[in-house]
């Protein structure tokens, strides 16, 4: 399969200080999850919903592509967070649900195998998550491990890697144990903030120390020694004190990595309070993270979301550091899914409605649970894989030119240009590094890289309607960011 021809809206070209100013303005926009206005910027690029189509194009795009990471969705919570972006269905239907779905997830296993021929692929990562992966019982956790060495070869050292809250870990010590017997090697646990207020306000159970430091000891117990705890910040009711309160937290937690989720509110039942965050209160709460991590011996590069304590080791699951530093393409498999090959991009069904009906439906039909499948062109292929490339804020440049066939200079002069010039990035041994102040203008660096169709998603958000952020973070939050410090010191 070749790529897709360019569309008109990805022939354009924007000023690249133009299209910074858009990211920075649509900060809550500008990120990692890419693409954004799909509905009108990627609708050139989409294959028919015919079924047959569909399955055609979906399969054909794994010819050549020999290994691949794999990403197995649970769709099952105790409860629905209102922050929650994902593919959740409704926790009450938790029980009666689950082992339909599971018998539905070997089915898709089988239909994906048959399709590309996957006893000949090689998985390099594999991430079990949702949703709450660790909620249902093991057996059923058993049963996708098992389904995943039957339909494809796994690489020696490859990790698998789970997700948990705290209350389960903390409440059921020996399904802890019973997953790290099934092979699972990396544990990831979400604490989200330990502001009591502010997980009333969220619908979240409340996460107090005791349950946490249980739920840590338990998957120590367990032999979990890759442990990554997940803390978020850029909430509306959060305040520079309580972020502070959770990182020190998470700090005392002890885990190998510990991961800052920036609030992103499309698609969440508060979306409504993305402008009540300011973009100087984001970067008030990234500097005081990375001080504090930094200070307790925790490191990453400029822009990357995860710190890690162990020397050498970037933290993420094999399955996200393989797509991040290589472009590999993966497969997911589960309601709302999402799947990219060299060449396509696909959601499975759910995505939308965030019930088992469409997806069950396709797969009793013999059908791969297809939503939306988009042949990408080039350009919107570099669009995700450089968006992608920013959770670790670099670009490895011989892994874009491998995968694309011409280097990073080429593909975007004007935008390397921009950041080099402005000391937005930098060059290291292997990739286009983002600097401290790159960093901090992250939002609107991220943006030079996206196809032109999405730049002109944002230009037009923000064209006649908002006025760009406010610079100079520190003049408003510094007397409170410095009052921290001393009181911490």
């Amino acid at each position: 399969m070749n790529w897709n021809t360019t569309s008109a809206a990805d022939r354009q070209h924007f000023d690249p200080a133009e299209v910074f100013a858009a990211g920075l303005t649509e900060h809550h926009l500008a990120n990692t999850a890419y693409p954004i206005g799909h509905v009108t910027t990627m609708r050139p690029y989409r294959v028919m919903r015919r079924d047959a189509e569909m399955d055609r194009v979906a399969a054909l795009a794994w010819d050549g592509i020999d290994q691949l990471g794999l990403y197995v969705h649970v769709p099952f919570c105790e409860k629905r967070c209102s922050f929650c972006e994902y593919t959740v269905v409704d926790p009450k239907d938790n029980q009666s649900a689950e082992d339909t779905y599971f018998d539905l997830l070997m089915r898709e296993f089988e239909l994906w195998g048959s399709a590309i021929d996957s006893t000949r692929k090689t998985l390099i990562g594999f991430d079990i998550g949702g949703g709450t992966p660790a909620l249902p019982k093991v057996s059923n956790t058993a049963r996708v491990i098992e389904a995943a060495h039957k339909h494809f070869r796994f690489q020696p050292g490859m990790q698998i890697s789970i997700e948990t809250t705290p209350r389960i870990a903390a409440n059921e010590p020996q399904k802890m144990r019973d997953l790290k017997q099934l092979g699972i090697e990396r544990i990831s646990m979400g604490v989200q903030t330990i502001q009591p207020s502010l997980l009333k306000a969220l619908g979240r159970t409340a996460s107090a120390a005791d349950i946490n430091m249980a739920a840590r000891d338990h998957i120590g117990v367990a032999g979990f020694e890759k442990f990554n705890v997940d803390v978020m910040y850029g909430f509306a009711r959060q305040s520079l004190r309580s972020w502070q309160e959770t990182l020190q937290h998470a700090i005392d937690l002890a885990p190998e990595y510990i991961t800052l989720y920036r609030m992103r509110y499309k698609g969440t039942r508060i979306a409504a309070q993305a402008d009540q965050v300011t973009l100087d209160q984001i970067h008030a709460m990234q500097t005081l993270a990375k001080d504090m991590l930094y200070a307790a011996g925790y490191d990453a590069n400029p822009g990357k979301n995860t710190y890690s304590k162990l020397v050498g080791d970037p933290g993420t699951s094999d399955y996200l550091t393989e797509r991040v530093i290589n472009g590999t393409p993966y497969l997911g498999l589960g309601l709302g899914a999402q799947t990219l090959s060299h060449h396509t991009l696909s959601y499975n069904a759910g995505a939308a409605g965030k019930n088992l009906a469409l997806y069950q439906q396709k797969i009793e039909a013999g059908r791969l649970p297809l939503q939306d499948l988009y042949h990408l062109s080039r350009e919107a292929a570099m669009g995700k894989m450089i968006s992608v490339s920013f959770y670790f804020g670099e670009i490895n440049l011989a892994a874009f030119e491998r995968k694309f066939g011409m280097s990073v200079e080429t593909a975007f002069p004007h935008e390397v240009a921009f950041v080099i010039d402005r000391g937005l990035m930098e060059y290291t041994d292997s990739t286009l590094r983002l600097t401290p102040q790159g960093a901090q203008d992250y939002n609107g660096v991220i943006a030079l890289f996206y196809a032109p169709a999405v730049q002109e998603h944002l230009l037009k958000l923000v064209r006649g309607e908002r006025t760009r952020p406010v610079r100079g973070w520190r003049r408003l939050w510094q007397p409170e960011y410095e009052a921290l410090k001393l009181a911490t010191a």
